[in-house]
């Protein structure tokens, strides 16, 4: 079992930053891909960045290119997303997990998330 606890979300105005942080207990972490998601009122859950367990490869939503950057520091057993340039549409609740497979359709484990609100 590997349990992930989210921090750092928030209510911001558009343009602004926020960085997520993931803590990760439990299983090795290093074991594990480790991703993003969000999940918006009315909307599915949907992918945002991804990270392989050496932090060698990552890969982004299209809308999330250029805006936000996963990283990992595995001595904290932390994943973190910083977003910059924030928009409304951000606005969600943002997810971290972890799997085995880095591009894995079904993340094995998953936070409990938190809330990132960006007014315009």
């Amino acid at each position: 079992q590997v349990q992930l606890v989210e921090v750092g979300g928030g209510l911001v105005q558009a343009g602004d930053s926020l960085r997520l942080s993931c803590a990760a207990s439990g299983r090795t972490f290093t074991s594990y891909a480790m991703g993003w998601f969000r999940q918006a009122p009315g909307k599915e859950r949907e992918f945002v960045a991804g990270i392989s367990w050496s932090g060698g490869n990552t890969y982004y939503a299209d809308d999330a290119k250029g805006r936000f950057t996963i990283s990992r520091d595995n001595a904290k057993n932390t994943v973190y997303l910083q977003m910059n340039s924030l928009k409304p549409e951000d606005t969600a609740v943002y997810y971290c997990a972890a799997d085995i497979n880095l591009y894995s359709d079904y993340y094995d484990y998953w936070g409990q998330g938190t809330q990132v609100t960006v007014s315009s």
